[in-house]
């Protein structure tokens, strides 16, 4: 778990941090009162994340611990009292995080999320397509400050390379002019081919025209900086793109999980099943599915109740996760499961699923209203298929033979 560093002599507003970091933070974090203290705390150890540090301190009137901090590699985000022009474009330039005015509660709690989101970003990638090399470089410095993983394109035609092989990437920061492929149709390719619909795109440009602002919007940018730009600026553009991407993540897994047992849900599975299938029929390779089924989960709601059934489920779900972890499955309704398994015939798939069966027969489920034991049925197809959907009707048809066979079984065609 790394370590976060606060600095700062007034017991009062120590005291606030204290507390905001408490309900805040879940890192070590280690607390000084002076330079000369705060050196010796940095010598301790090497795990360091951020520091949120006093710009003036009765033994560092002048910033010198802001300069410690950043000749140890670590990420300052620095409180003031006051400031000037001349101040903050001289901690700006020296590769701060960023500032924050002592203006109240508020204000610390924005020093201390500051540290959270760097957390966050170091997971986060962004990608830079801009020919000149200087520019790049310099977009990439002013990156790596928040901690992002940065990747570089010098035209067009890398960035959309590079994008189409890699979902992590969340950020594009694209110029205009660019040899090969230039913004605007990077972004049509992005945005009218390929969909990538949770991709935040920032488009720039130094060309004095003010129409081009609008002209990125309505090729599907999601916003526009003109170059020159303030470090400032230029971080309140990345953090609205990050926070978007964020919270579109969010309702994204909301939207494709199942609530109570944690799998993906119908739709996802949908949606990843056709891939994976169309994968498969282009390359030859043998595909099945399966749908499962806990067999009379009425009976077992009668009995135990609808709380037990529950339990139930996400017994079955934890399991079937545990066994089936490097295919595709999902919850597709009430007491329904369905797998997709890329590689295997329906053979291999039925001698997998029957060691998850076996299992499932022997073990107990420990709930409140008493001790549940239950099976479950299943029918397993083989592609080639057109459709994702033939090949889950065909997995149906043979659950129901299995279900009238006298359930906990699986068939194959």
């Amino acid at each position: 778990m790394p370590s976060v560093l606060i600095v700062e002599d007034s017991q009062l507003v120590l005291k606030i941090l204290r507390h905001i970091a408490a309900k805040t933070l879940h890192f070590d974090v280690e607390f000084a009162t002076s330079r000369q203290q705060a050196l010796k705390v940095m010598k301790s150890r090497q795990d360091w994340l951020a520091a949120i540090v006093d710009l003036s301190l009765p033994d560092a009137p002048n910033g010198e611990l802001v300069d410690d901090v950043l000749e140890h590699g670590i990420p300052a985000i620095v409180l003031t009292g006051s400031l000037n022009d001349q101040k903050r474009d001289h901690l700006t330039k020296c590769g701060i995080v960023d500032y924050v005015l002592k203006e109240g509660r508020y204000s610390y709690q924005y020093a201390v999320n500051m540290v959270n989101r760097l957390y966050r970003n170091q997971t986060t990638k962004v990608l830079v397509a801009e020919d000149s090399t200087v520019t790049r470089r310099f977009i990439g410095e002013l990156l790596s400050r928040h901690l992002f993983q940065v990747v570089e394109a010098d035209n067009g035609k890398s960035a959309l390379d590079a994008i189409l092989a890699d979902d992590e990437i969340k950020i594009l920061l694209t110029d205009y002019n660019m040899p090969t492929m230039d913004g605007f149709e990077l972004i049509h390719e992005l945005r009218h081919r390929h969909e990538r619909t949770n991709l935040f795109i920032i488009g720039l440009s130094s060309v004095g025209d003010k129409y081009l602002s609008a002209k990125f919007i309505k090729n599907g940018a999601n916003d526009f900086l003109y170059k020159p730009f303030s470090h400032e600026e230029f971080f309140c553009r990345i953090m609205q793109g990050v926070d978007a991407t964020e919270r579109l993540d969010t309702m994204r897994a909301i939207a494709y999980t199942d609530s109570l047992t944690g799998l993906p849900n119908r739709r996802a599975f949908v949606e990843r099943g056709r891939v994976m299938l169309r994968q498969a029929n282009d390359q030859g390779g043998p595909i099945s599915i399966a749908i499962l089924d806990i067999d009379r989960f009425k009976q077992i709601n009668d009995q135990f109740g609808h709380e037990a059934g529950d339990e139930v489920l996400i017994h079955f779900a934890n399991t079937m996760s545990e066994a089936l972890d490097r295919f595709l499955f999902a919850r597709t309704s009430g007491e329904e499961f369905v797998v997709l398994m890329p590689g295997l015939s329906e053979e291999k798939a039925l001698q997998l699923l029957n060691v998850l069966r076996l299992q499932i027969e022997t073990e107990s489920v420990f709930t409140d209203a008493g001790t549940v034991e239950y099976t479950f049925s299943g029918g397993i197809a083989q592609g080639p298929a057109e459709t994702l959907e033939a090949l889950m009707k065909m997995a149906d048809e043979l659950l129901y033979r299995a279900k009238e066979a006298g359930r906990n079984m699986l068939l194959i065609s």
